[in-house]
């Protein structure tokens, strides 16, 4: 959990991430005093209050301006901590206004009248809020006090689709509200603008929607509020993830540990999700669904990266066919007998910084589709998609059609190596640099951005599976192409550019030698290895002395030509890899460290190249 922050003050936060919103979009007013944030296209139409209270004039008018007279206007809100929710679903398609009580607190009665008074009207205004104890209270006092003051009507849509905490343990306070919330907003967003549609009939239509939604989250920790002291339980342990936490901190249904694998713990989420034999909460059938629509919500402080990944698992473990199934009928139903007709996949409703997901499942229909597809202005809204459950549907390249076989290629099928030799001796380099991974890796995240070691890492590995697959041929120059190609797949970053470029170049030296030469020994091996640093040097005014790879590389080649050994090349290596120690570096992005840290530490790629020729060195 983390506990730096930079606010201190979680009050002054939230009128801040308010505000921003405002600065960002012209056709949002805010109501600072009670934390309102509201939509129009008429600043004319609004009480003389507001009007002082606004910072930012509307300049831009919509076909479709919202007249509280005639149209249903929709209010959210809760405690924040949630964004987007709710006051990122404020815009043209989805809500009128949204008000927001501090950190994990609801606002008060005086806000959300306040908001009613904004925005509220003679068509009638649905306030739509989560299934918690304070909201609900505070809402329904709301309503009821509007009601009574200005004799306009107000319905409240509450909204529960936890399924983690089940009927026994839930009681009369029933579900709690969670991500489903968001598609709630959207859909009666988009609702409102059909004409003639009535206060009872969105309410009603809204309702329809919350008796169709489940949905379960899954945390791998609690999170921290700015501003307060660090929570007093123990941390929750490394190994462990809490399936069911609320976005309150409220403890789930189940802590998990050691942690499951993430389809593991995917597919124990679906199961609570789709369960109907699960009659604690089996609350939604969806097996005879029409359409399903699936929200993956990232609760906060999931990676890009990794959430990609999480959607990926979600969707294929929901939405794939099964491969044998014949029926086309039931072809289009995933693993799990359900039809997957819309995705939505992002950031929609959070609890702070929380390093965990949710998953969404709303029973849909055909009408409720067209409403989740219609535009908004909302700036939070992150449009569904039609998701591609075709596995086929893959990126083939064809054939490379221009390979010509030459004179050259014929000369190069002659030049022979010993393929039991070069597999034993690229096995040793591989695995002594894997086993050098952890301090090659230490040392690049004191220096680098501590990737250096791993990157190594699986280009290595990559290697000893191509050794494995009965590739390696006694075609030398075949097989440096294939060798050359493994690398260049399987490592990324800049390692893997310089160590390709080295590779193809030593196998363009490789085929120049094979018009003369019709069997590899060191001494051409030696000369190859000259040939490639030369053309690497091209590539990069990196030299030896400037605290890089070729601190290394270039003693270790130049011992070899002329005629060195092995051992005795690899010692130079080493030795030229221990003088970075206290060099500055003047390459990537190590030139960005503090000098002090260059005292007592190598250069990692050089490391790098010391365990490969180490391990070449180790079979002499």
């Amino acid at each position: 959990m983390a506990t730096k922050h930079f606010f201190n003050n979680a009050d002054d936060l939230v009128v801040e991430c308010l505000e921003s919103l405002v600065l960002m979009n012209e056709e949002l007013l805010l109501d600072r005093e009670n934390k309102g944030l509201y939509y129009t296209t008429n600043s004319e139409l609004l009480p003389a209050e507001l009007r002082l209270t606004r910072i930012a004039l509307i300049l831009v008018v919509f076909t479709r301006p919202h007249d509280s007279a005639s149209c249903v206007s929709l209010i959210a809100g809760g405690g924040a901590g949630h964004e987007p929710a709710h006051a990122g679903f404020v815009g043209n398609g989805m809500l009128t206004g949204s008000v927001s009580g501090f950190v994990f607190a609801s606002p008060s009665v005086t806000q959300i009248v306040s908001a009613l008074r904004h925005v509220g009207g003679k068509a009638g205004t649905i306030l739509i809020i989560m299934n918690y104890t304070g909201d609900v209270f505070h809402f329904h006092l709301a309503a009821e006090k509007f009601l009574a003051n200005y004799g306009l009507p107000v319905e409240v849509v509450v909204v529960g689709d936890d399924v983690s905490v089940g009927r026994k343990k839930s009681g009369k306070v029933g579900r709690r509200g969670l991500a489903g919330t968001v598609l709630v907003h959207k859909i009666l967003g988009s609702m409102s603008s059909t004409p003639g549609i009535t206060l009872t009939q969105l309410a009603e239509a809204g309702r329809l929607v919350v008796s169709n939604l489940v949905t379960v989250g899954t945390s791998l920790g609690q999170v921290h509020v700015p501003g307060r002291g660090a929570a007093a339980d123990p941390p929750a342990a490394s190994d462990s993830v809490e399936l069911g936490m609320g976005i309150h901190n409220e403890i789930g249904c189940r802590v998990l540990s050691p942690r499951p694998d993430l389809p593991s713990l995917v597919d124990l989420m679906l199961d609570q999700l789709l369960d109907q034999k699960d009659t604690d909460r089996g609350y939604v059938n969806m097996n005879n669904a029409e359409e399903i629509v699936l929200l993956v919500n990232n609760l906060g402080s999931v990676s890009e990266l990794e959430f990609g990944g999480i959607a990926t698992q979600v969707i294929k473990a929901l939405g794939m066919s099964r491969v044998h199934m014949l029926d086309e009928k039931t072809k289009s139903l995933g693993i799990r007998g359900v039809k997957l007709s819309k995705v939505l996949s992002g950031t929609y409703m959070t609890s702070l910084d929380g390093p965990g997901f949710s998953i969404t499942l709303l029973k849909a229909t055909t009408e409720m589709l067209k409403h989740i597809d219609a535009p908004t202005t909302a700036s939070g809204w992150k449009p569904a998609r039609n998701p591609n459950l075709n596995p086929q549907r893959e990126a083939v390249l064809a054939p490379d059609a221009l390979h010509v076989t030459s004179g050259s290629d014929e000369a190069a099928a002659r030049l022979s190596l010993d393929v039991h030799g070069f597999t034993v001796a690229v096995t040793y380099a591989c695995k002594k640099l894997i086993d050098n991974e952890p301090s090659i890796t230490y040392f690049d995240t004191i220096v680098g951005d501590g990737d250096c070691g791993t990157t190594l890492a699986r280009g290595a590995t990559a290697v000893l599976k191509w050794l494995q697959s009965g590739k390696v041929g006694s075609n030398a120059v075949e097989t440096m192409l294939g060798l050359t190609e493994v690398i260049e797949n399987g490592m990324d970053g800049t390692s893997g550019a310089i160590y390709t470029i080295f590779f193809a170049a030593l196998t363009s030296a490789l085929k120049s030698l094979s018009s003369i030469h019709q069997s590899l020994d060191s001494r051409l091996w030696a000369s190859a290895a000259e040939k490639a640093l030369a053309q690497l040097q091209l590539a990069t005014p990196a030299r030896q002395g400037d605290r890089t790879l070729m601190d290394a590389l270039e003693p270790f080649i130049h011992s070899l030509s002329i005629g060195s050994g092995l051992n005795t090349a690899a010692a130079e290596a080493k030795k030229g890899a221990e003088s970075t120690i206290g060099m500055i570096a003047v390459f990537g992005r190590a030139v960005y460290v503090d000098d002090s840290v260059w005292k007592d530490v190598p250069d990692p790629g050089a490391m790098g190249i010391v365990s490969l020729v180490d391990g070449l060195a180790g079979i002499v």
